[in-house]
């Protein structure tokens, strides 16, 4: 009998926190749930990240409101997957945000993602009868745009492709916070299906070369202080390359993905086992390395079809 996703079986709530990564910004974060961010400008708020309905974006709000009577200005979108920008209309933001690739993978693939990540996520869809279609930014950028909240001055940048290719992040220069989306991950795995693991490591590098004194990252705790950003660069790196050089290794001899997976196994459940979504995202990681590992350099589009194809022959 076929396994069902490790995720359709979490179904406990995670605790919220809300945590000042420096003045006047702060982390969402619940327990390896996709995080949001808020930074507060002179007149205005700008929230990184959407959530995955607007009853979870509704969540955020609630904490922001409770810092700020400030409207919500901007919302920016660090990548495009369902479970990061379904919850938009809940913000009424006038100017989304999105790198010009990450629009152009929602018309893409946009659909398929949503239908996909519903069926692996259900708990991360509460009210999902409520989205009212696909997320589409009304502003893009290609490399870097800056953004002024009255003097509080936000970059958004591509630094180069990592978790997506179209992943961009925030940095605050008044305090020197960044705000990074996927690419930084602390104790969660790194969902990698629509990765790049050879540029991903290049990316980081572009992040540390920042020195930010803090880190709100995609999934996991606040990143408070240069220690903490340094361990979780570091431990996201060892993660992504720990996937991807047993996979590498197999596909070079022409070895089949379910030896790909064994080998993953071997390397990786000794350091990451504990981490959250570690066995929700194992599956992904390893069909999209072994992509990559043979020379597909775009990832292949994600379908609920493909999901459990791919589910049953690995986990059944």
């Amino acid at each position: 009998m076929t396994k069902t996703f490790a995720s359709a079986g979490d179904m406990s709530e995670k605790k919220i926190s809300f945590t000042e990564v420096g003045k006047d910004l702060w982390a969402f974060t619940a327990e390896g749930d996709p995080n949001s961010g808020v930074i507060i400008g002179d007149d205005s708020v700008m929230i990184i990240e959407a959530q995955a309905t607007p009853r979870l974006a509704n969540k955020v709000i609630e904490k922001v409101r409770s810092i700020t009577d400030k409207p919500i200005s901007h919302l920016v979108l660090t990548h495009y997957h369902a479970v990061r920008v379904l919850g938009a209309a809940a913000y009424n933001a006038p100017t989304v945000i999105m790198s010009d690739t990450a629009r152009a993978m929602v018309v893409e693939r946009g659909q398929e993602d949503w239908d996909s990540e519903f069926q692996r996520f259900p708990r991360l869809f509460q009210g999902h009868e409520s989205i009212p279609g696909l997320t589409y930014p009304t502003t893009t950028f290609s490399e870097r745009m800056t953004v002024y909240l009255g003097k509080r001055r936000v970059d958004l940048m591509h630094l180069g492709r990592a978790h997506t290719a179209g992943d961009i992040v925030a940095w605050v220069p008044d305090e020197e916070v960044m705000f990074t989306g996927d690419i930084v991950e602390y104790h969660s795995a790194c969902y990698c299906g629509d990765g790049h693991f050879e540029d991903w490591g290049h990316t980081l590098d572009a992040i540390k070369s920042f020195e930010p004194r803090s880190i709100a990252p995609g999934r996991g705790d606040a990143l408070v202080g240069p220690d903490m950003v340094e361990a979780a660069i570091e431990s996201t790196r060892d993660f992504v390359a720990s996937t991807y050089r047993p996979v590498a290794k197999v596909a070079a001899r022409g070895g089949s993905l379910k030896e790909a997976w064994d080998a993953v196994r071997a390397e990786c459940d000794p350091k990451f086992k504990t981490y959250a979504i570690y066995e929700h995202c194992l599956p992904f990681n390893v069909a999209r390395a072994y992509d990559e590992a043979r020379g597909i350099d775009t990832p292949r589009i994600w379908t609920a079809e493909r999901d459990a194809e791919m589910w049953a022959k690995l986990q059944g």
